[in-house]
Parts: C-alpha cells; sequence; structure tokens
C-alpha cells in the first residue's frame, strides 16, 4: 500500500472495493439472477432422480446379494458369487463404453468430475452404473450421481431453450452437481464446501460458482429428504453411527495420527496408480480386458470369503454398509480378517477405478476406518480417533481434497469430538500424497459424446495428481 493507492490489496492482486464492486454488479445483473432462479429450480428434478436412482441401486443390489441366492438355496452369497456376477458387469460395461457416447461416464481413476457429461451422454452413464454397482464394484455411487446431475442440469436447460454460453454452462453444471452431491451425502454443506476448494479462485468468480451450488444443493436436500418420507423408501445417505465411546484425545493419538497418515498416504497414492494402470491396460481392448479386470476383482471377493468365512460383499461392494457394521461393532472384527478385508478391498478397488464405473469415496472411506480398527490396539491409540484418522487419511489421498474431506468424515462421524486428529490427519496425507512421484493421466477409452462447445473454468473436480 502506498499514499497514491490506499486501498488494501484484496485477493488476486486487486483491491477490496474494485472486487466489492464486481460483486455487486455481478448479483445484480439479470442474467445471473435469472441464473439463481434457473438452478434452484432444477435441484428439484435432479433430486427426485438421483433418489429414485439410489433406489434401483439399492434394490438392485438387494437383488443380486440377497433375495437371489436366498432363491437359489444358500442362506448367504457362496464364496464364489462375486465370480460371474463381475465377469457379466465387466463384458457389459466394455460394451458401454464401446458403443455408447461417452464411454459410460469418467473414469474413476481419474477422480470426480463435475462437468464434462453431456445430455446425450447420460444413457451410457446410467447404463454403466447399474450394471456395475449392483453386480459387485467395489465403487460408489457418487460419481455417476454426479454426472447425472449435471448432465440433468444441462438437458434442462436445451429443453428451458436457455442460451448456451460458458458461463451458463459452468453454473448449470456446478448446480445440478452439488444437487446430486447432497443427495449422495445427505447434507448439501460438502457440496459447497467441495465446490470451493475446487474453484481456487476468489471474488467475484469464486461466489458465480458457488452461489448457484449451494442454493440447488438446499432445495435438493429438502426435496430429496421430504420425498424420502412421503414414500416411505429409503435411499441411504453415508453416516455411521459408532458403536463406542470417543475418549478424549490425547499426545498418543496424535502421534499415530500422523504415522498413520503418512502410511495411508503412500499406500492409497500405489491404489490409485494402480487404477491408472489398469485403465490403460483396458484402453487397448475396453470389451475383453474390462472383463478381465472385473474378473480379477471378482476373484480378490472370492479370496476374502475362502479365507475369512464371511461374505464376499464385504470387498465386492462399495463398502458402505461394511462400513456402518466395523463402525457399530468394531470389536467383531478380528486382525485376520481386518488384514485381509485390507488386502483384497485394495486390490479389488484399484482393479474396479480403471475398469468398471462408480466413484472413489466410499471404499476409500472404508478402507481408512479398517486401518484405523486394525491399529487401534497400539498403545495410546484409542478405535475411534484410529477410524477417524484412517478416513481422512485415506479419503484425502484419494481424492486429493483435504478440506472436502475433512467435512465429509466429520459429517460421516456426526461428531466434531475428534475434528483435531481429523484435520491433522487429513493434512498430514495430502503433504505426503503432494509429495509422491505424480501419476500418468488416464487415456481416454470407447465412444465420445459430442464436441463440446465451451469448455468453461472451474467447471471440473478431479482427485488425481
Amino acid at each position: 500500500m502506498t499514499a497514491s493507492d490506499p486501498r488494501p490489496a484484496g485477493p488476486g492482486g486487486g483491491t477490496q472495493p474494485e472486487e466489492a464492486d464486481r460483486l455487486r454488479e455481478l448479483l445484480r445483473s439479470p442474467g445471473y439472477l435469472k441464473a439463481l432462479v434457473f438452478c434452484a429450480l432444477i435441484g428439484v428434478p435432479v433430486s427426485l432422480v438421483a433418489f429414485w436412482f439410489l433406489v434401483a441401486l439399492h434394490k438392485l443390489e438387494h437383488l443380486m446379494w440377497g433375495d437371489l441366492p436366498e432363491a437359489l438355496g444358500w442362506g448367504a452369497p457362496p464364496w464364489w458369487w462375486p465370480l460371474p456376477l463381475l465377469l457379466v458387469a465387466g463384458a457389459a460395461v466394455g460394451l458401454v463404453v464401446t458403443h455408447l457416447p461417452g464411454a459410460g461416464g469418467h473414469i474413476p481413476a481419474s477422480g470426480l468430475h463435475t462437468g464434462g457429461i453431456t445430455p446425450r451422454a447420460l444413457p451410457g452413464v446410467i447404463l454403466a452404473a447399474v450394471i456395475s454397482l449392483p453386480l459387485g464394484a467395489t465403487l460408489g455411487p457418487e460419481a455417476p450421481l454426479i454426472a447425472l446431475g449435471g448432465g440433468l442440469a444441462l438437458l434442462f436447460r436445451d429443453l428451458a431453450r436457455v442460451p448456451a454460453t460458458a458461463k451458463s454452462t459452468a453454473l448449470l453444471g456446478a448446480a445440478g452437481a452439488a444437487a446430486a452431491v447432497a443427495v449422495i451425502f445427505g447434507n448439501p454443506l460438502i457440496a459447497g464446501v467441495m465446490l470451493i476448494e475446487v474453484a481456487g479462485v476468489g471474488g467475484p468468480q469464486l461466489f458465480a460458482v458457488m452461489l448457484p451450488a449451494l442454493l440447488s444443493s438446499g432445495v435438493g436436500s429438502l426435496v430429496f429428504t421430504g420425498f424420502g418420507r412421503w414414500t416411505g423408501l429409503s435411499a441411504t445417505s453415508l453416516s455411521v453411527k459408532v458403536g463406542v465411546p470417543a475418549p478424549r484425545l490425547d499426545a498418543g493419538d496424535v502421534v499415530w495420527a500422523v504415522l498413520m497418515a503418512v502410511a495411508i498416504g503412500v499406500v492409497v497414492h500405489l491404489i490409485m496408480g494402480g487404477g491408472r494402470m489398469t485403465a490403460r491396460f483396458v484402453a487397448k481392448r475396453p470389451v475383453v480386458r474390462t472383463a478381465l479386470s472385473a474378473l480379477a476383482a471378482g476373484a480378490c471377493a472370492a479370496v476374502y470369503a475362502l479365507t475369512t468365512g464371511r461374505s464376499p460383499a464385504d470387498v465386492a461392494s462399495s463398502g458402505q454398509a461394511t462400513l456402518s457394521r466395523m463402525a457399530a461393532d468394531p470389536h467383531s472384527w478380528g486382525v485376520g480378517a481386518l488384514i485381509a478385508v485390507l488386502l483384497c478391498t485394495g486390490v479389488a478397488y484399484s482393479l474396479c477405478l480403471g475398469s468398471l464405473r462408480g466413484g472413489p469415496v466410499f471404499p476409500s472411506l472404508f478402507l481408512g476406518c479398517a486401518v484405523g480398527v486394525l491399529l487401534a490396539p497400539l498403545p495410546g491409540l484409542g478405535v475411534v480417533p484410529g477410524m477417524a484418522a484412517g478416513m481422512a487419511a485415506a479419503t484425502t489421498s484419494a481424492l486429493r481434497l483435504p478440506v472436502s474431506s475433512i467435512v465429509l468424515v466429520v459429517l460421516v462421524l456426526g461428531s466434531v469430538a475428534m475434528v483435531p486428529v481429523v484435520i491433522l490427519a487429513a493434512v498430514v496425507a495430502f503433504v505426503t500424497t503432494q509429495l509422491l512421484p505424480p501419476g500418468s493421466a488416464v487415456p481416454p477409452v470407447g465412444k465420445p459424446a459430442e464436441p463440446q462447445t465451451v469448455h468453461p473454468p472451474a467447471a471440473g473436480l478431479s482427485g488425481s495428481a
């Protein structure tokens, strides 16, 4: 600050009055106000579609892993059950990738994305997710739902004959994705936090993207919650109930959280790298090699079931249900079962990241929780601090979004008691993964959608290095 320019510097090299003037000008513009109203409106249909999509996935998964084995005379899925299911899933996803526009959506190994899906690609995104997730992919539903939300927002824009510009595409894509994020994680707050962290900008540009997303996610969350009550159906959001009391944090919890975060950061970095290797392997012959990769993931679940006597669904799933059971009764898991589920899930996760379609969030949370339970007997480390630190470190390492991961883990736990170790583990894991050699990019595969006419900035969310 000098005598000739007494105004304090603001973000991005500008000055605070200039930034405030630009923001006021933006908020007063008729086009932006219309965009806000439109984003609020699209939150309603996006949340309804997301609700039924999650219900359909839940019903199909219960059919394949509960009703069908019982109908065939088994009380639980036999050890070999994942093999035919994932073989079929791999072959079918390979056909979707090669024959439908959009290649079935983003490859999970490349991270989460909120943009890039056109309305024409939506059938392939839905079909690939419906094939992958209920049949045993070690992936979550968040990536297909985010793609579905963004694509639906652009579809509604086209149906309403709203002019397609770079700004409208960025705003509507982010708003639709945010409404989907609110449905997946059961809280609209995580949508706003993710977009703030991803945008990486300040001033009016940040508010321009953030406000429509917050509005759409808030409206969508209200509709989603109320609609579930009206129908009597449930599409469970991600949350756990910890079955053991949370202790007061001490020095041992802090030290172990740091060490755990470093180790988890390295291991998850290798898992994500394995996913990118799988994607490169699959890209050359999508149908055959996707089927082989999915079959190998099924073999991991079968080996786990044979060695532990537990259900292969512990590995051949998103991990959400298993995470809830583990958090509710962590002492029911022996050391051998924890080691087996970590090894088998880690390999299956890496294979599915590069071959099938889904999201990286749920399995990373489960792996982090399992590590925390496994290491909880260490002197000075409690079960709850171990789970909290493990989930924060694993999610941050997979997504490369530390702030979003911190908020997500706190919301999942439903308590702020573990916030110090969650923050510490997330920061240490993020620094660890950033210091490791970056992996190569995921190659394009399959039939692309129609060319995009605009590529707005800050419209994507990528957790890959």
